[in-house]
């Protein structure tokens, strides 16, 4: 009979590095008493890393670079993924990932159905703030965004540019996605994007 130490560390060495997890993940092998020491001593012999509390990761070995961690998108899309939430980039966040700014965020927010939280990552924070259904119902990658990085810029502040810039993003939005998220948008984001 395997030990909880061998199996947990089976199932991740199972797994492409890289990957993230979390303790939940080993429910299935043991108590979270347990899978907690466990972890603790994985981290502490160097195979496992904890990328902030309660999220693990076998980092990736580059010859040159060393140890890669995940980013903090990649934590935060694992913990939305774990949590079987819906959950929109916005603010500052929204904007980059379109296109709008280049200035990376330190702390990224989203808006989601599940609880509100803050998860540190180093000096970076992910922010979930718990929103209507409304504002987490869009279905589209790229329009999704560009209501949100609307409303944050703000009614009235649009510049031709922006305007430039989300028109050639939103040529690779599907058509239905489209549709369906302009009607979750506030009238007069629905009049920018109609124009375009």
């Amino acid at each position: 009979m395997e030990s909880s130490d061998d199996q947990i560390l089976e199932r991740i060495v199972r797994s492409p590095r890289g990957t993230l997890f979390f303790p939940d993940s080993f429910l299935s092998i043991s108590s979270a008493k347990t899978v907690a020491k466990v972890l603790e001593r994985l981290v502490q012999s160097g195979k496992l890393h904890r990328a902030a509390t309660g999220i693990y990761v076998r980092p990736v070995q580059d010859e040159v670079i060393g140890v890669i961690l995940p980013g903090i998108e990649d934590i935060a899309e694992a913990i939305i993924r774990r949590d079987k939430a819906r959950a929109v980039p916005t603010g500052s966040y929204a904007l980059y990932k379109l296109g709008l700014t280049t200035q990376v965020p330190l702390n990224i927010v989203y808006y989601t159905d599940s609880s509100s939280r803050q998860v540190k990552i180093g000096t970076q924070t992910i922010t979930f703030k718990k929103a209507s259904a409304r504002n987490v119902s869009a279905i589209g990658e790229i329009s999704k965004l560009v209501i949100q990085a609307l409303r944050s810029i703000g009614k009235g502040n649009v510049t031709a540019e922006e305007i430039e810039i989300i028109a050639a993003r939103l040529k690779d939005e599907k058509p239905y996605h489209l549709q369906h998220d302009i009607k979750l948008a506030p009238e007069w984001i629905r009049q920018i994007i109609r124009a375009l």
